[in-house]
């Protein structure tokens, strides 16, 4: 597999330290507020990059972190914490901010089909490990104390910025004015910062040096050398803002306490997305949600179709227009998988034309995670005249990538098929938006089935717990998303049919 590595600015092929299992570590949220589509693209870019992994047989140790404290306003070391900020916005603690957030990202990725990582670290619960760091750059002579905190000393560290392939000389001439006169080089960063002795804060810690918190890059370096049991990783992942600060940041940390070089032997970088060609921000009322995005009428998975149309390391323009294309397609695609007529048994062997068309697929993904291509790939199988029962057996391996919920929609055919319909002899029909697929007399439609069976089930445990308001929501929904009408019969089951209008 071939790889673009920041680190050597080149494609490379990637070879793990360890054949027998890869080292792979995220820079997750800051979790003081909701994370949009443009953070989203950067976790898909690793989504798809892990799946691609385990596609080609490696095994893959997965770690993505949550910052909920340490991430202040300025990549300058001043300012607010994020977490306190956003407990200020909101008038509650910044423990119960990092606990809303968290799973407000953990419930969006799920929406959006993101592998669970193996590994989850909150900053917070590595406190210990992260002082220990401290104390070793001090030791080594890395590091040095001033009023606000303990700082590291980059003039120290011979290859300062090589990440971003500048010398510590030019980094130092185009940073921007320090407000902190006491920093020894404008490029010095914070280990630890001391609380303020005039308030207390939410989230502080003591240590040998006094009440405090840890600096935000300091937490990466020492959760991931804990979680995944190594000094060095095997490929880290960000975003393209994180390159001149944050992850040069963390190689001088890590391998000034470690003494092993390199921390990372590939680092892949995902770019930034527009919004209708402009940069996205609040202020411009281009700033995007999935919950927008859902507000709309449109399926978390067409936004994972859309993330596929521009490789990783491209500007992707977001517009309504195009997301509403990704849809489209999704739906065709599920459509497509539904119609294929195949006993789901597996095929001993795949044919000379299948197996032409995953050669195809790997070489895509192979060269540089070129999903674009993969997807064209994809619509390849969909459109070709190889057997259904391996073009049934090609869709849902391509899918272990792709993450499209194909396998999904199958099952949740032949679950809408007997549907809560166990003693009734009412027939199941669903009649949704899209072209009608027959199916043993009853007619399916299959936008957006995944989701109809999610709320349908959620409002039978609602039944169930007596909670009838929210049950009776649940219909609504329902009715309004699908254009159906959703009666409760005489036999304890669910008719659900075409709306009279």
């Amino acid at each position: 597999m071939q790889l673009y590595n920041t680190l050597t600015k080149k494609i490379e092929e990637f070879v793990p330290h360890d054949p027998k299992q890869v080292t792979l570590y995220c820079c997750g949220p800051t979790v003081y507020d909701f994370a949009h589509i443009g953070n989203f693209r950067t976790y898909m870019m690793t989504d798809f990059l892990v799946r691609t992994l385990k596609y080609f047989g490696y095994s893959v140790h997965f770690a993505m972190n949550i910052t909920d404290v340490g991430h202040l306003v300025s990549d300058a070391d001043s300012g607010e914490d994020k977490m306190e900020k956003g407990a200020k916005r909101e008038g509650k603690t910044a423990w119960d901010i990092a606990n809303f957030y968290a799973e407000a990202f953990i419930r969006d990725s799920q929406k959006l089909n993101l592998l669970t990582p193996d590994e989850r670290p909150h900053a917070t619960a590595y406190i210990k490990e992260q002082i220990d760091m401290v104390k070793t750059l001090l030791k080594k002579g890395f590091a040095y104390t001033i009023d606000d905190g303990i700082y590291f000393d980059t003039s120290k560290f011979k290859t300062y910025g090589q990440l971003t392939g500048q010398n510590i000389e030019d980094l130092r001439a185009g940073a921007r004015v320090e407000p902190n006169p006491q920093k020894k080089n404008p490029t010095d960063f914070a280990l630890w910062k001391f609380s303020p002795k005039d308030k207390k804060r939410d989230m502080e810690w003591d240590s040998p040096w006094g009440v405090g918190f840890p600096g935000w890059h300091i937490e990466c370096s020492a959760m991931s050398r804990t979680v995944l049991h190594t000094d060095q990783l095997d490929i880290h992942t960000g975003g393209a803002d994180l390159i001149p600060v944050h992850h040069t940041n963390e190689i001088a940390q890590s391998e000034a306490a470690t003494g092993k070089s390199p921390f990372v032997r590939f680092w892949v970088h995902g770019q930034f997305i527009m919004v209708d060609g402009e940069k996205m921000a609040k202020s411009k009322g281009n700033f995007y949600k999935l919950s927008d995005i859902e507000k709309k009428g449109y399926e978390p998975l067409a936004l994972r179709y859309f993330y596929m149309t521009a490789h990783y390391r491209a500007f992707l323009n977001f517009t309504w227009d195009g997301l509403d294309a990704a849809q489209k397609a999704l739906h065709e695609l599920w459509k497509q998988m539904m119609s294929i007529q195949s006993d789901n048994s597996k095929v001993a062997e795949l044919g000379q034309k299948a197996r032409a068309i995953e050669e195809k697929f790997r070489s895509a993904l192979a060269d540089d995670l070129n999903m674009p291509r993969a997807l064209a790939v994809m619509w390849e199988a969909v459109k070709s005249d190889i057997p259904p029962i391996e073009k049934n057996m090609l869709l849902i391996n391509f899918d272990h990538v792709m993450g499209l919920g194909l396998e999904q929609i199958q099952k949740s055919q032949e679950r809408i098929m007997n549907l809560i319909l166990p003693q009734s002899h009412t027939k199941l029909t669903l009649i949704l938006e899209g072209s009608a697929v027959k199916n043993q007399g009853t007619i399916l439609w299959p936008e957006p089935i995944p989701t109809m069976v999610q709320l349908l089930d959620e409002r039978e445990l609602a039944k169930k717990a007596k909670d009838y308001k929210k049950a009776d929501n649940l219909r609504l929904k329902v009715e309004a998303r699908g254009q159906v009408k959703v009666e409760d019969t005489s036999s304890h089951g669910i008719l659900v049919k075409k709306k009279t209008i």
